[in-house]
């Protein structure tokens, strides 16, 4: 199993190579704002684990096994996101607040979210209802 910074730098990845069609050392720094002897040091690791397959001034691309739990990662990101934008939280917020929980939930707790999503998204009345009960708390305070 991937450590946090491991699924960071997987997540990250895996979106670059879906945006742009590669990811390159320089693309991966810039977009974590880490240094390139750092992402290196990181492809190097996820190389010997079997997540992607990493060629020295070459570049470097996902095997199945790193696909999938990109794709994975990027699912939970974009879930929660959508939870926070459903129960009202600010979206200047919400990415900050996401990449702060998104490593400490289990799968479990992943799933039952996305069965939450989908609740909220089949009853457009109930996140509603919710936004009138937050306003109202809103102005008791």
């Amino acid at each position: 199993m991937p450590t946090p910074s491991m699924e960071d730098y997987i997540e990250r990845i895996y979106n670059l190579i879906e945006d742009k069609g590669y990811a390159r050392v320089s693309d991966i720094a810039e977009s974590l704002s880490v240094h390139p002897s750092s992402v290196t040091k990181m492809v190097q690791k996820l190389d010997k684990d079997e997540y992607l397959v990493y060629e020295k001034y070459r570049g470097l691309i996902l095997t199945p096994k790193g696909k999938k739990i990109g794709k994975r990662l990027v699912y939970r990101h974009e879930l929660l996101e959508q939870l926070l934008r459903l129960i009202g939280v600010k979206e200047e917020n919400i990415y900050n607040d996401v990449e702060g929980i998104e490593h400490h939930l289990s799968w479990d707790s992943i799933d039952r979210i996305g069965d939450l999503v989908q609740f909220f998204e089949e009853n457009p009345e109930l996140p509603k209802k919710l936004k009138l009960i937050q306003q109202k708390n809103d102005t008791v305070d």
